[in-house]
């Protein structure tokens, strides 16, 4: 029997080759909390420490795969704290996503409901993309008066394209699963009620390969990748949230948002 960590945000299963990783903050919409975003960095580092894991399945519980980060409270943020201790909790969320791309397993995202801002970023951090084709997308955080950080302008950069990502991150348009899938954001779209199972399949294909032709061919194209748009940059981006955050005009447009929501 598997002796699993305790999670509050996270479950995880592990069957034979074949790990699973959901997001459980179903009645938050799976937002990535400061915790749930240190949970993922510790569960990366679980499945790690198990070399016979060759795939995990990541998916969120409930209705969506995550709606971005939970801006309702930020790790070392809050009122007093001091500059270290800020920014060390606005580059949480790039070490998660580092966290979960530099996993040995292959990741296998299963994509569905609404998959939000940073949820993007986790998503295109996953090897192999499957979305619902119920799925929205949005990059929502230029309206709400910040840059996209976690890593994401060169991840989709990669992806999309530099036009194409311009145009998502400023506009902050929502775009659905055949958009995403034309657009290379995902690999594949299937009916809602396949998701899992397809995710399952794809798991399962991988899982059958041999594990060194897996992990080289992983570290290949992510080598490839990172040539193309450098990732080694974005330790970066907390400054950048952090001048957002101290920038007038941005704090206005953060004040009528979040007024808006209250």
């Amino acid at each position: 029997m598997t002796d699993f960590p305790y999670f509050e945000c996270l479950s995880l299963d592990l069957s034979d080759q074949v790990g699973t990783m959901v997001f459980n903050r179903p009645e938050k919409l799976n937002a990535l909390s400061a915790q749930m975003l240190e949970e993922l960095i510790a569960a990366a580092g679980w499945f790690d420490d198990r070399p016979d894991v060759k795939t995990v399945v990541v998916r969120g519980a409930g209705r969506a795969f995550t709606a971005g980060s939970d801006l309702s409270g930020t790790a070392g943020t809050e009122a007093g704290s001091d500059a270290g201790s800020v920014r060390e909790g606005l580059d949480l969320g790039r070490r998660m996503v580092d966290a979960i791309a530099d996993m040995r397993a292959l990741t296998v995202a299963a994509i569905h409901g609404h998959c939000v801002g940073g949820g993007v970023v986790l998503a295109s951090a996953c090897d192999i993309r499957i979305a619902a084709d119920e799925t929205r997308f949005s990059i929502p955080e230029v309206d709400l008066g910040m840059p996209l950080t976690w890593g994401g302008i060169p991840r989709l950069v990669r992806e999309l394209g530099p036009s194409l990502t311009k145009d998502l991150v400023l506009t902050c348009r929502a775009f659905g699963a055949d958009e995403a899938l034309r657009m290379g954001l995902v690999s594949r779209m299937v009916p809602s009620a396949e998701l899992e199972s397809e995710a399952a399949a794809v798991a399962e294909k991988l899982a059958s390969q041999p594990a060194y032709a897996l992990t080289t061919t992983k570290r290949h194209v992510d080598a490839v990748a990172e040539e193309a748009a450098s990732t080694s940059q974005t330790f970066r981006e907390a400054e950048l949230l952090l001048a957002a955050l101290q920038d007038p005009e941005s704090q206005a447009v953060m004040a009528r948002k979040f007024s808006r929501r209250g």
